[in-house]
């Protein structure tokens, strides 16, 4: 018998009713699956910071002593009611969901309390604290919405279980393995849903560990342990050709087939079709993802297996990332010691927490591709220059943009990549190309970076062959 489990992911659990009618009600039984949920849109960025923009939540209000984090905290529970009230029409469950949330906020708020004015004393410091207050502010969102789904659940006559893997009421400790295997121990898939927090408490701390990509390795090691047939992740869009705000939605197309490979490298640009460490556990248990679009449950999406190569050599989807910092140290002393410069410039990188995208280097120069806030990076720029006084460091922002597939021939892509960006008088700032012929990346300056997917797109993707895999 199959048995899949899936995750949602936060926009489409914004739209509930969609949920319960395009994949939790769909099937003639809702029983032997598991669903991990994140938090409903927007909640995580409200309550750490917004993944795209920088805007502070409540943990960077509270790591800056900013007063104001008591304001955001009543803010979003103000916000976290609205969604009960819009998700309940019966007050009893609508109280009940009401007084679940409310109860959490008002420990957390205790807690950081009582945290800040201890560290009024010299013997203690809130930066030593700061891990833990992310960690447990990040479950917030998580069991906010695992809750009310189990709840919504209930009252359509399903044995849904609400699985708080959050450590919130309870002393449990342990690897995130022991957490999901201690949870699961009673748990009969056959005769109930079990709707899972997307945040585990854990030895190993998810958020110190893997940030924002938490939920993906709950998911992950929760279709490892249990032995699922399939692990699905539900998204509000198709992991498609390229990204349909860039190119338009009437020019993409579903990937259909795939390959961890690829996966892999959609993951280093930000384009995650799932976190390669949570990806890692599947390809060794050699479980198969598939990703779907919640709204359209009639379409199979896309199957990313182990195995998997195209009959033919295929690009199979453009991706890229804007606003990436290119950070070049150039040093005519550096020929025969490029090897030391560049494991010293990983320490400052490290410390820093930047996301590193990609290196390149020679003789006398090396140039590092890197994401992040533009104070972190502005901060890094400023200890290169210091540590190397003598050396030309320069900064810029470039965007990156990766010719994609499970095959492709590597050479033909980057000399028809490079036309096709010329003949759009977009002039390539670098490029490279993959030994293992997966992809192709080009390096442009920022302000191209929708032309530069476009002209790609259309090189590659945008071909009569390929009309029979458009998006209905």
């Amino acid at each position: 018998m199959s048995y899949t489990v899936e995750k949602i992911g936060g926009t489409s659990m914004s739209a509930f009713d969609a949920i319960l009618d395009n994949i939790m009600l769909r099937p003639k039984s809702p029983y032997n699956r598991v669903f991990v949920v994140s938090a409903y849109s927007g909640i995580t960025d409200a309550l750490l910071e917004c993944k795209r923009s920088g805007k502070p939540g409540i943990y960077q209000y509270i790591a800056k002593r900013d007063e104001t984090w008591l304001k955001a905290v009543a803010d979003l529970e103000m916000r976290m009611l609205l969604v009960n009230e819009n998700m309940f029409a019966d007050p009893l469950n609508r109280r009940r969901a009401d007084k679940f949330i409310k109860s959490r906020i008002t420990d957390a708020v205790s807690c950081i309390t009582n945290i800040i004015e201890t560290c009024q004393y010299g013997q203690f410091s809130l930066r030593h604290y700061l891990p833990q207050i992310r960690e447990f502010l990040s479950s917030l969102g998580e069991a906010h919405s695992a809750y009310n789904t189990a709840l919504k659940l209930k009252t359509l006559g399903i044995n849904a279980t609400f699985v708080d893997l959050s450590g919130w009421d309870n002393k449990s400790y342990g690897s995130l393995d022991d957490v999901i295997k201690r949870a699961f121990t009673n748990i009969d898939v056959t005769k109930e849903l079990p709707i899972v927090t997307g945040y585990a408490y854990c030895d190993e701390g998810l958020m110190k560990t893997y940030d924002r990509g938490y939920s993906e390795i709950t998911f992950s090691r929760i279709a490892c342990l249990t032995h699922a047939t399939q692990a699905i992740i539900h998204k509000e869009y198709h992991l498609s050709s390229a990204d349909p705000r860039v190119v338009g939605p009437e020019n993409v197309f579903p990937m259909g087939h795939t390959n961890f490979d690829v996966a892999d490298q959609l993951a280093n640009l930000g384009m995650e079709a799932i976190h390669p460490n949570a990806a890692s556990g599947l390809r060794q248990q050699n479980i198969e993802l598939r990703i779907k679009n919640t709204f359209e449950p009639e379409h199979q999406g896309t199957l990313i297996s182990q195995n998997y190569l195209p009959d033919a050599e295929r690009v199979e989807i453009i991706a890229g990332k804007s606003k990436v910092f290119a950070l070049h140290i150039f040093d005519q002393a550096m020929v025969g010691k490029v090897d030391n410069v560049s494991y010293e410039l990983m320490e400052i990188i490290s410390d820093a927490r930047v996301k590193l995208i990609g290196k390149e280097m020679n003789a006398n120069s090396i140039t590092y591709y890197l994401s992040g806030g533009t104070e972190i990076l502005n901060k890094l720029l400023y200890k290169a220059e210091k540590r190397y006084p003598n050396s030309t460091i320069t900064g810029c922002m470039v965007a990156l943009i990766s010719i994609i597939g499970a095959s492709i021939n590597t050479n033909t892509a980057l000399s028809k990549g490079i036309l096709a960006l010329t003949d759009k008088q977009i002039s390539p700032i670098a490029a490279h190309s993959s030994m293992r012929n997966v992809n192709v990346q080009f390096v442009v300056e920022d302000k191209y970076y929708k032309a530069a997917i476009c002209a790609l797109h259309s090189e590659f993707i945008n071909q009569p062959e390929n009309t029979t895999r458009k998006i209905a």
